[in-house]
């Protein structure tokens, strides 16, 4: 029985040290193991969330811009900005500061002085310290910089007010905090921190590491250099594997460094294999005092799902979170294999979500820009014929304005699931701004495009309902097609837009691009950004024209013609730049230089002897404006001229928008005894029936009446009844366009008061003009 005992004791002590000896190999083996995967997890979270921590920090941005432009947008404070009144502009952005989730505003000039701010550290009135490296970001198609304001680290994203040039700048300032910094923790799975560094000074901590740790986190930026190198550290008896980031920062180095700190807990995701490493270590034990096959059974059953559980953590520290670990146990190995299976599809989610996000637009669900531009790269590269569609809602702002943003939005998904509808499976819509969509059409001709342009116009033109009330779309497209008008996606989108604004001007809703239109574009953008200095820049001139009296012969009135001399692209015609001033909202500067000139020119003649009328043209924007009266009044006083000697010249048109403001503005003009005078009569919508209510006293026919003017032509029909009905109103009549000799003497015989053309004389400089007077009163 000693020696049965004995014998099995032998046997149980060999089989013990034998089983002792595998279990204890697999055991430090599955260890070894479980610490490789542990620490490669943790570098690969620390990978991924560093990815998350970029994508994070872009939608931040894209968050920031699209409540600035929101901001920039919105009519109340674009009025605000353009008077320039700071209490304005403070109280238009108390109305979106709960819009900009916290973030600090700074209004700038154009200068980069700032204008109003809410951050106590800036106050208005001085330089804001990265006003040029938000302007350089922006030249380079970037909006956002890192910067140190107040000590502490900001993300700066810029927008700019338009009216419609550039009045302001208007800077969103994202605090990166605390708050910030445990956010984005929340999304990444790491410990982030954020630290200012300034030469000579110790930089400000913001973290989600406890305070403790400050001062490690604080040697761990100094004593390391930023890169993509990930360092191993260990705070407090805790590890740590980190990386730093030096932060973008295009500013002035003496405003110091922004620098990111992302750590990945080790000890945290070793902490994961603590229980099964304590189980497999009893089951171990429990193994000894079974049979050998119970124990080779039981050392099975443990390393065969350990082994999938350390394939599952390698899949995932690559990037693959399709496959599930299918591990079906009721124990803490199957509980582990849900947890991981939960966790590869919550990562998996979130960066689908975060993919989706970064390349569609929220409110459609159409691709953005920057996922139209990839897909039209694509065609490109494969060289599929493109036609690229540029759609724009031109009454989307008066849309927004009436309805409130939900009639906007309203619109735009309403336009998207029409133009989804009408494409085919493999084409794209896309929305790239807030009222303008692309269209790309793969492998398909310019007329299947044109078609297709056709048919979509057909549908956004049906009525649409906002709150009871039938709205229309004003819809223009343009058509750019590759390779024919261009051979990169910049080029193509560059050219359809230009098309579609030349729709916006020209009759019908559609225009294909067409060669060289580039040019005449950037001239137009030329001379749109140098309208508003050519005035200060003594670029504007006045011509005069004289008018002369047909039954005296003597001349005693004349119509001041505006002329631009550019420095570069020489004699401007006002045909050329008054259209564009009207868009633009420039014909205030314009109409003001150009009465505040007649008028001081007028002055000068009074002085020498030299007493005229002078005609100056109004603009329905002059009109519509509330400054028009006190502007010529205040210069009439500072001149010392008398109100008599201004004729203001409408035009049928002018006088016929917004009629009651407009007759309220001329018969204020008309009590003030400046004389009006209707332009271009006979061009308009209008008839002599409308005079009755204008307060004017002169009517001027227009020069394609009267150039080839002949006794038995229609236009003599017409010339000949406008004067007798207009004499029959008691107004003086004007014929402009008198070329030839046989037409003043056809006018004086049906009593025509006054002619002007290039028979009497063509525009002159005032220096020519005057000489010319006096010329022509010493022969009369």
């Amino acid at each position: 029985m000693k020696l049965r005992n004995s014998f099995q004791a032998r046997i149980s002590l060999f089989l013990a040290l034998l089983l002792l000896l595998v279990i204890g190999a697999v055991y430090f083996a599955v260890k070894a193991v479980t610490i490789t995967v542990a620490s490669d997890q943790a570098q690969e979270q620390l990978k991924t969330g560093t990815r998350v921590f970029e994508r994070f920090m872009d939608l931040r941005w894209r968050r920031i811009q699209y409540g600035l432009n929101w901001l920039t947008n919105d009519s109340d404070f674009r009025e605000a900005t353009i008077k320039g009144s700071p209490s304005l502009i403070e109280h238009a952005l108390q109305e979106f500061e709960a819009s900009l989730h916290g973030s600090e505003l700074f209004v700038l000039d154009l200068d980069g002085n700032i204008i109003t701010s809410t951050l106590k550290g800036l106050p208005a009135g001085q330089a804001f310290p990265y006003a040029k490296a938000l302007r350089l970001a922006r030249r380079n198609t970037q909006t956002m910089v890192i910067g140190i304001l107040a000590g502490r680290p900001y993300m700066l994203v810029q927008g700019v007010v338009l009216g419609p040039l550039p009045v302001v700048r208007v800077v969103s300032g994202m605090p990166m905090d605390d708050v910030f910094a445990h956010e984005l923790s929340s999304l990444s799975n790491l410990e982030v921190s954020f630290m200012t560094v300034k030469p000579g000074e110790s930089g400000i901590l913001s973290s989600t590491q406890p305070d403790f740790m400050s001062a490690s986190i604080i040697e761990f930026v100094q004593e390391h250099t930023p890169g993509s190198t990930i360092h191993f550290s260990e705070f407090h008896g805790r590890r740590f594997l980190g990386q730093m980031l030096q932060l973008a920062n295009s500013g002035d180095p003496g405003n110091g460094q922004v620098m990111a700190v992302l750590q990945s807990p080790l000890d945290q995701t070793m902490q994961a294999f603590d229980s099964l490493d304590r189980k497999f270590l009893w089951i171990s034990l429990g193994a000894l005092l079974a049979s050998l096959l119970g124990a080779l059974w039981l050392a099975r059953a443990v390393s065969r799902p350990v082994s999938l559980l350390a394939e599952a953590a390698q899949r995932i520290g690559r990037g693959n979170y399709e496959t599930p670990v299918e591990l079906t146990r009721r124990d803490e190995l199957g509980f582990l294999a849900k947890a991981i299976n939960a966790m590869q599809s919550g990562i998996a989610v979130r960066e689908q979500q975060l993919a989706h996000n970064a390349l569609h637009d929220p409110l459609t669900g159409l691709p953005n820009r920057a996922l139209a531009m990839e897909r039209l790269g694509s065609a490109i590269s494969a060289r599929r014929g493109v036609v690229l569609i540029y759609l724009g809602i031109e009454n989307y702002r008066v849309i927004n304005e009436s309805f409130g943003p939900e009639g906007g939005e309203r619109i735009m998904r309403e336009s998207a699931r029409v133009m989804l509808d009408a494409l085919r499976e493999r084409d794209t819509a896309a929305r790239i701004t807030g009222n303008e969509f692309l269209l790309l059409l793969e492998s398909t001709q310019v007329d299947v495009g044109v078609a297709l342009a056709d048919r979509l116009y057909a549908l956004l033109k049906r009525p649409l309902s906002i709150d009871g009330h039938e709205v229309l779309l004003e819809v223009c497209m343009g058509i750019a097609i590759y390779p024919l008008n261009g051979r990169s996606a910049e080029e193509l989108i560059s050219r359809a837009a230009i098309a579609c604004r030349d729709a916006a001007a020209l009759p019908g809703y559609l225009q294909v691009y067409q060669q060289d239109r580039d040019l005449a574009h950037q001239r137009q953008i030329q001379l749109i950004r140098d309208l508003r200095s050519a005035a200060s820049d003594g670029q504007l001139q006045l011509y005069y024209q004289p008018k002369m009296d047909i039954r005296s012969g003597h001349v005693r009135q004349a119509e001041a013609l505006l002329r631009w001399q550019h420095p570069e692209l020489g004699m401007v015609s006002p045909a050329e730049f008054i259209p564009l001033a009207e868009r633009t909202g420039s014909m205030f500067l314009l109409t003001g230089w150009v009465i505040e000139e007649g008028i001081r020119q007028l002055s000068a003649w009074n002085r020498k002897g030299l007493h005229m009328q002078l005609s100056l043209n109004i603009s329905a924007e002059d009109l519509h404006g509330e400054n028009l009266l006190m502007t010529v009044e205040r210069l009439l006083k500072r001149y010392q001229l008398s109100a008599e000697q201004l004729i203001f010249e409408i035009t049928e048109s002018t006088a016929m928008r917004d009629p009651e403001h407009s007759l309220n503005v001329l018969e204020k003009l008309r009590d003030g005894g400046i004389s009006l005078s209707v332009d271009d009569f006979g061009t308009g919508y209008s008839s002599l029936a409308h005079l009755k209510r204008l307060p004017v006293q002169e009517l001027k026919i227009d020069q394609s009446f009267i150039r080839n003017l002949d006794e038995t032509s229609e236009d003599a029909v017409i010339v000949r009844s406008t004067i007798e009905m207009s004499h029959n109103l008691g107004l003086k009549v004007v014929a402009e366009g008198v070329e030839y000799q046989h037409t003043l003497e056809l006018l004086e015989r049906w009593h025509c008061d006054t002619a002007q053309g290039y028979l009497i004389s063509r525009p002159m400089e005032a220096v020519a003009f005057e000489a010319w007077v006096w010329k022509l009163r010493a022969t009369v």
